[in-house]
């Protein structure tokens, strides 16, 4: 494995976010004669290996794939941090693109137990209890009680959709951003897929350095409790979404000592968990 999760290399394959056609509209309820140019997003497959072994396949925009690769190995918990990823290739197959990850012979070693655990109780009555409990696995609390302004939460989530420029040409993807304490905004991921926007996220919070900074996540889509998990898992203690929680979301994040904001709009928001720490 050649390159680093850590540096960009211009040797990795790059592929259009979007693809142009052209297209009809209905307006009115009527059948416009002539065609128009329009945008849609790419949704590609994107595998996963690690040491060689195929671990994961999703659907995704086929973009920042270092990002994705690094954000969902260290959400997922199969490394723990930067250092653990050795090396990492790109490489097209068929209709998709296979991320190549080497990774520390521990986490290796620790990703195989957890492969033969979860085969060897496929068969097993009581599989789908125990799979509940491998999906729903423990997060780490996130240390520390960070205080924002409302007022920073909500700039930010502005600067968020303002910078969300594939939104903007195709209307068919999810954003998440990190921004600091005072709402400025640093990093903006997209991707068709909400959980693979936020991993993104992570892994390109990882590569710059800032997974250890103080500041806020924002999604453009409902709060899930894999969104919670993911923040969690990052070390971020804030988290803002544009639509609704669910119920279990704010539990996992009342446990996990993450401030759960929903319902961002224009000067409003509702605060679910952790309401000591969002200031006036």
């Amino acid at each position: 494995m050649s390159q680093s999760p850590l540096s960009d290399s211009s040797e990795e394959l790059v592929h259009a976010d979007h693809h142009r056609l052209r297209v009809l509209r209905v307006r009115e309820g009527r059948i416009e004669a002539a065609e128009l140019n329009d945008c849609v997003a790419e949704e590609t497959p994107i595998a996963l290996e690690y040491n060689g072994i195929s671990h994961a396949t999703m659907l995704a925009t086929p973009s920042d794939l270092e990002d994705f690769a690094l954000g969902f190995s260290l959400t997922e918990g199969i490394v723990d941090g930067v250092s653990d990823v050795r090396g990492m290739d790109l490489r097209q197959e068929c209709n998709g693109i296979v991320v190549e990850l080497e990774i520390s012979s521990a986490c290796a070693a620790r990703l195989r137990e957890r492969r033969r655990a979860m085969a060897g109780r496929t068969g097993c009555g009581l599989c789908g209890v125990e799979t509940l409990c491998e999906v729903l696995r423990p997060v780490p609390a996130v240390a520390g009680g960070q205080t924002v302004r409302i007022g920073a939460v909500l700039q930010a989530m502005r600067g968020m959709r303002a910078r969300q420029s594939l939104h903007d040409i195709t209307g068919a993807t999810h954003a998440a951003g990190w921004a600091d304490g005072h709402g400025k905004v640093a990093l903006v991921r997209e991707d068709v897929g909400r959980h693979n926007a936020l991993d993104k996220l992570v892994g390109a919070l990882a590569r710059a350095g800032l997974n250890a900074t103080p500041g806020m996540m924002l999604v453009s889509s409902r709060a899930s409790f894999e969104m919670v998990q993911k923040a969690a898992m990052a070390g971020v203690g804030v988290l803002a979404a544009v639509s609704a929680p669910t119920a279990l979301a704010v539990s996992v994040a009342q446990r996990a000592n993450v401030a759960l904001l929903g319902f961002l709009r224009q000067d409003d928001a509702t605060i679910y968990t952790h309401p000591e720490r969002i200031l006036p």
